[in-house]
């Protein structure tokens, strides 16, 4: 059987916790956490990260300007932790990990997961680092849905909250966008095959359809123009743009891993088992900073002022920029100028 050639990111640690690990679909997976950590622990220094969609551990690898002297997750003060997610292919237990009935990998055999499954396995690597409580949790996009679901898994461990493009709840609009990545990894014949190389042409066009979703026409017409030819009728630039990216990530992701997050970025709902979303958020004690980028079309600024409505202790402001729900990887200046004081106040 083909070896798995998914790149791990450089000095991941792992954590194995003891016993089956229990998702809320019902299934018992052994679960094993990669995660990176930057600076040196002091007891009350922590600063929790959570990752978006398809980003691993390794913070400094995907949010650029971020993990840097004077940003706001500067190592020299802070002590920064963060996890890949379950179902990932990062080093966390995921579809390529091995099934223990088998001995084989799971691939589209591994079971469900959900958010609140995620957020449970960070509470556990905290644990596990001792730590009681966190200076602030931070996530943007299915990573602040990681944040939302830890602050109501454990009120009091995080003192702050910072909620950067995301949202309650998955709505329609997101969930509709995540089947339509669906289906084309399933249009892919291999899609369905135990090989670590299944349904890598569906990937391609599934990363294509949703990156769509998180830039939007404001960052597509912004830097993908044909300056230097205007009377162009084939070979956009758009077009090859669409191609690299999604071959891009089919050279680095899972496409079983793909379609299991993308299930769990659909199953976010604060509100499940806990009498509804107001009611649930309205329950968040940690002081909550929300973000919204102004272009983002997949959880718009609407969604952004619904928390800032219904958490009591919460501010928000708003980022003007044109690249769209990836505007909190690209506007990382704007950011630091924000989340920087407010984790030192």
């Amino acid at each position: 059987m083909p070896e798995q050639t998914i790149p791990l990111p450089a000095d991941v640690r792992y954590f194995t916790p003891a016993g089956p690990f229990r998702l809320e679909c019902g299934a018992a997976i052994p679960l094993r956490i990669a995660y990176h950590t930057y600076g040196t622990f002091t007891g009350d220094n922590a600063l929790w990260v959570c990752h978006a969609l398809t980003a691993n551990s390794e913070v400094a690898d995907w949010w650029p300007h971020t993990v840097e002297a004077g940003k706001f997750l500067d190592p020299a003060r802070w002590f920064t932790v963060c996890a890949n997610i379950v179902g990932s292919c990062y080093g966390t237990t995921g579809p390529a990990s091995p099934d223990p009935a088998t001995g084989k990998p799971y691939y589209g055999a591994f079971p469900p997961v959900t958010v609140r499954d995620m957020a449970r396995a960070n509470l556990l690597l905290a644990d596990h680092l001792g730590i009681a409580h966190a200076r602030a949790v931070i996530g943007s996009s299915i990573g602040g849905f990681q944040a939302l679901e830890m602050a109501l898994e454990r009120p009091g461990f995080a003192r702050k909250l910072i909620l950067i493009a995301t949202a309650a709840r998955a709505q329609p609009w997101t969930i509709a966008a995540d089947e339509a990545q669906r289906m084309a990894l399933e249009a892919d014949t291999t899609f369905g095959t135990d090989s670590p190389d299944a349904g890598r042409r569906g990937m391609e066009a599934a990363r294509a359809i949703g990156l769509l979703t998180y830039r939007g026409s404001s960052a597509y017409n912004a830097t993908q123009q044909e300056h230097d030819d205007p009377d162009k009728t084939r070979g956009f630039r758009a077009c090859s743009y669409q191609r690299h990216q999604g071959e891009k990530l089919s050279r680095r992701f899972d496409a079983y891993s793909y379609r299991r997050i993308t299930e769990a970025f659909d199953s976010h709902n604060v509100g499940r088992g806990r009498g509804g979303v107001e009611r649930a958020l309205g329950t968040i004690g940690a002081d909550t900073l929300v973000v919204g980028i102004t272009s983002d079309i997949i959880l718009p600024v609407g969604e952004q002022l619904a928390l800032w409505r219904h958490i009591p202790h919460c501010r928000m402001e708003l980022i003007v920029s044109d690249f769209g729900h990836d505007g909190f990887l690209v506007e990382h200046a704007k950011l630091d100028a924000i989340l920087g004081p407010f984790i030192e106040s």
